[in-house]
């Protein structure tokens, strides 16, 4: 009787802290802190601070900051939340690496499903192929006549394996059936800069980083990723792989947040309630277009929609990476 009686108890004090927990969060003087696990300027940073700040808003002006934790392929940031304080105040905010991160390093340190909670997706980025100014083709076509005819000498440049501009590299490489040799760099400004610069040929990145480039005519683009023409004014009269005959080549590159596992479930839904009002917000949707990038405004905001494609994605990226043969340790 008296266990029975402590027991009631104990689960009147949880219930009763379970509000509380939610009222209390964030803690006073203790920012949100957003770990992004690639370079500073870079597509899926660009995209933090625009969700940090719309979701600023929607909590009432709490602070929220962005940590760079680069290295390993976005492993060592990943990592670096799997292993934090489930209070809420520490999160990750990647991309699609979530999905393909656990096939393409062997010993990567934490697993995806069960470290991490999901908070929802926020935003999806076409990719663009793009090509050095001193490149002699100047269409899609044209393109693919001068690769074919140069098998051999072809480079391409990404920003490290598992990066979304290295898959973008091995799926184009597959459409053409041609081998071309990756030069893979530390980031995607460095590869830009070498791009911009004639050390490589070709890139295929985010549209939020190729846009100011391509409208500067800094680099010649020569296809996008996606199943219709982009409507952004810097991509209008860039045509996408489909209409070059590869029907099978579409890819975008999506953002998301994740928490550690174990975070409190008042916690969640407060991040996640936050999250589906950022994405609505008129000023982020108006930065994502202004890249070429869209909003995600769809059951993937959910934790459970966003989890359930994330498995989607996994399952359609593992084969692709493994016929590569692409790994590292």
């Amino acid at each position: 009787m008296m266990f029975a009686r402590l027991t009631l108890i104990a689960a009147a004090t949880v219930a009763a802290a379970l509000p509380a927990m939610a009222q209390d969060y964030p803690a006073a003087n203790k920012p949100i802190t957003f770990v992004v696990p690639y370079t500073s300027g870079g597509p899926t940073d660009k995209a933090a601070r625009d969700l940090a700040q719309s979701m600023s808003k929607a909590m009432g002006g709490v602070s929220i900051v962005i940590e760079n934790a680069t290295g390993a392929s976005g492993s060592i940031g990943a990592n670096k939340i799997a292993k934090a304080a489930n209070d809420g105040h520490s999160l990750l905010f990647t991309h699609i690496a979530q999905a393909t991160l656990p096939t393409f390093l062997r010993n990567i340190p934490y697993k995806v499903d069960t470290d991490f909670e999901f908070l929802g997706l926020v935003s999806e980025n076409p990719m663009n192929i793009i090509g050095r100014p001193s490149l002699p083709a100047n269409s899609l076509p044209e393109l693919v006549k001068w690769v074919n005819d140069n098998k051999g000498k072809v480079n391409i440049g990404n920003a490290g394996v598992g990066s979304a501009s290295h898959m973008c590299g091995m799926l184009f490489q597959s459409a053409l059936k041609v081998d071309m040799t990756p030069v893979p760099y530390r980031g995607t400004a460095p590869a830009m800069t070498d791009l911009i610069g004639g050390q490589i040929d070709l890139m295929c990145d985010q549209t939020t980083t190729t846009s100011q480039q391509v409208e500067g005519k800094k680099v010649k683009s020569y296809a996008v990723t996606t199943a219709k023409r982009l409507p952004a004014a810097t991509f209008k009269d860039t045509p996408t792989m489909q209409e070059a005959g590869f029907k099978d080549f579409q890819i975008t590159i999506w953002q998301g947040l994740y928490a550690p596992k174990g975070t409190p479930a008042p916690v969640l839904k407060k991040l996640n309630d936050a999250l589906k009002v950022a994405v609505k917000d008129p000023e982020f949707i108006k930065k994502q277009e202004l890249g070429g990038a869209v909003a995600i405004i769809d059951q993937r905001n959910e934790p459970a929609g966003h989890k359930a494609y994330v498995a989607q994605e996994t399952a359609k990226w593992t084969p692709i990476i493994k016929a590569a043969g692409v790994y590292a340790d």
